[in-house]
């Protein structure tokens, strides 16, 4: 098939490698387009703009960095929606707000194409692996015509309902590593302050009750002082205020969430925005007297 594909950040270029080293053909825009000379090397297309990608394409994935970048990729001047082309299925697995995915949807169906809302989780990891899970919201046909195209991105798949319960289901992904990350950065503060090697620690409470996909991935690279990202802290903050505001607008508080979120501000006054998420424990020791 022509896929066309927009984003080739942490998560992208590997998730778009997968789809390329399955034979299809890739039609490529980013806004470097250094960060894309993985794919073009392979023998990806180069596009100007996300229309020219919608123009050349059959089905088209994005996943960029914020809402606004959704909109502006769909929506803009030389957005996707601004031209007519061979596009029939669009499907935006960044991170973002469900309104937006509803937006985007209705969008669609004016233009006669179909969309799908399918945010990831699993991290560079899961990118590279191809393991990532995969929640995704629109029409159940639709899901099914783009599932051989997931599973080459993906190991869990779900179809969690109609426009925008994708990105909900991630939300409450985010909400859940949002309290696990806190619960991570605190063990391995107690273990260090304790005496403890923190890798033996992680071994075996990552076995245990305790176990989580952050303290066995994210946990290592706490030990060896490694907070080069495999999702940012600005995008992370962008999450959490995501899920916070869909909170709110249904009546719903969620304390927890709102301390963590705090946190992370804390972390990106620090100068850690562009790091790792488990940057989290620097901001935590800098609460206890720096480093422990």
């Amino acid at each position: 098939m022509k896929i066309g594909w927009i984003g080739t950040g942490i998560m992208g270029l590997s998730m778009s490698g997968h789809i390329q080293a399955n034979g299809h053909e890739l039609f490529v825009f980013n806004r470097t387009k250094n960060s894309a000379e993985p794919l073009l090397a392979k023998g990806a297309c180069w596009c100007d703009s996300p229309a020219d990608v919608a123009a050349r394409s059959e089905v088209l994935f994005t996943i960029v960095g914020l809402p606004e970048d959704v909109e502006d990729i769909y929506f803009g001047e030389n957005g996707i929606f601004s031209v007519e082309g061979d596009c029939r299925i669009v499907v935006d697995m960044t991170t973002s707000r469900p309104s937006l995915a509803k937006m985007i949807s209705r969008k669609a169906e004016d233009k006669g194409i179909d969309s799908l809302d399918a945010p990831v989780s699993g991290g560079d990891v899961g990118a590279k692996a191809g393991t990532l899970a995969i929640m995704v919201g629109g029409r159940r046909n639709i899901f099914h015509k783009v599932l051989p195209l997931f599973q080459l991105m993906g190991q869990d798949i779900s179809f969690m309902g109609g426009p925008g319960a994708g990105q909900n289901t991630k939300m409450c992904n985010q909400i859940l590593v949002a309290g696990t990350m806190i619960g991570v950065c605190e063990s391995l503060l107690y273990a260090s302050k304790l005496g403890l090697d923190q890798d033996a620690v992680i071994r075996i409470i990552g076995k245990g009750a305790a176990g989580s996909w952050s303290i066995n991935n994210l946990g290592p690279r706490i030990v060896k002082g490694d907070y080069e990202p495999g999702f940012i802290v600005n995008h992370f903050i962008k999450d959490m205020r995501i899920a916070l505001e869909e909170a709110t607008e249904v009546g719903l508080s969620l304390p927890g969430l709102g301390l963590v979120c705090q946190l992370y501000l804390a972390v990106k006054a620090q100068g850690h925005g562009c790091s790792g998420t488990q940057a989290l424990f620097i901001a935590l020791e800098s609460l206890n007297g720096g480093r422990l």
